[in-house]
């Protein structure tokens, strides 16, 4: 393989209908997640993980438009700290990050799921938030930025605690979501699709009033209503959903780190947040404030575990690019740290 595949849709992301019919190259994308799940799995992990690091360093070394668009998002990252050595080493250990988290979404159906959620479940802080939630038959709203193997975490949820709810992104083709969706019902997660069928919200809250879990990425949005926020010194803008959604039922809302480590998985549920206010906007948006500080110290403590290839920040963007809009490449004309040019 030449370089890791683009990003699925992360359990919680909104969803971005089909705008063709399924081509050639669907046939072709869906036959390559196929391929992957069955010949990674097959190979020795030894040359699995070889395979997916060379991937991630020939895709670093091309310099693509989603390597420079990282470079752009961890330049932000690192701050001052941001010299052209630190900036390119950090951009190319994000990369190896990445195609782990591929690596590891093809080879999780074989692997022994008792031992991984075992190993998880050592290295978690914060269980007790959830234990907590499911004394006091209360809904918990587990909110996760792009980073690490969310999957993984899904299936610790899942393990240690029942049936978690997320919602993901109807992919084209039809076939690829359809196996995606498969994959992580086969992890314990009841799956809900943004489009193409009921809106989400009404069984969420269904399922936060029953006292239940459901997960939803906090980082990324991709709606026309964002919550505009401060994150990492520049203005941005934050899925309302996670805070909107334990407001509306008294749930917990506990923003969650998710990274790796050298030899498996670690994760941070954080206590349960404070919504200030009395109305429900100043409920959301004190919320999802409050989501992009965690998520700022989390992702500023461990950079190379944030995925985030596409743009974040508004400067990212066109002039005039409408908002809620997802762009997959950065305008040729933007800027592009010294480090990803190097």
């Amino acid at each position: 393989m030449s370089q890791p595949p683009a990003a699925p849709p992360p359990a919680g992301e909104p969803a971005r209908e089909p705008d063709a019919a399924p081509g050639t190259l669907d046939r072709l994308t869906d036959l390559g997640f196929a391929a992957g799940w069955s010949l990674v799995k097959a190979v020795p992990q030894w040359a699995a993980d070889g395979a997916f690091r060379v991937a991630a360093d020939t895709a670093f070394r091309r310099r693509g438009p989603a390597v420079r668009q990282l470079a752009r998002n961890l330049h932000r990252v690192l701050g001052p700290r941001s010299t052209p050595e630190l900036l390119a080493a950090t951009v190319q250990a994000g990369m190896r990050s990445y195609a782990r988290y591929w690596q590891e979404t093809f080879r999780l159906p074989a692997m022994d799921r008792d031992a991984v959620a075992a190993q998880v479940d050592a290295a978690t802080v914060g269980r007790e938030h959830i234990e907590r939630a499911q004394r006091e038959g209360r809904g918990i709203v587990l909110t996760v930025p792009h980073a690490g193997n969310w999957d993984i975490a899904g299936l610790w949820v899942t393990h240690h605690f029942g049936r978690m709810t997320t919602v993901v992104e109807r992919l084209r083709p039809e076939s690829l979501y359809d196996k995606f969706v498969a994959y992580r019902e086969s992890l314990g997660m009841e799956i809900l699709p943004l489009t193409g069928g009921a809106p989400p919200s009404a069984t969420l809250r269904e399922r936060l009033t029953a006292g239940g879990i459901i997960a939803l990425v906090g980082d990324r949005d991709l709606s026309a209503n964002g919550i505009p926020v401060t994150f990492f010194g520049e203005p941005a803008r934050f899925p309302a959903g996670p805070a909107m959604l334990a407001a509306l039922t008294d749930s917990y809302l506990c923003p969650t780190d998710l990274r790796f480590t050298a030899d498996g998985w670690a994760q941070h549920i954080h206590p349960p947040l404070e919504l200030a206010g009395t109305r429900l906007a100043a409920q959301v948006r004190s919320g999802a404030q409050q989501i992009a500080d965690v998520f700022e110290r989390g992702i500023g403590a461990h950079p190379t575990d944030w995925h985030m290839l596409q743009p974040f920040w508004p400067g990212d963007f066109p002039a005039g690019h409408p908002a809620g809009v997802p762009i997959k490449n950065p305008p040729a004309t933007a800027s592009v740290p010294t480090a990803a040019r190097r």
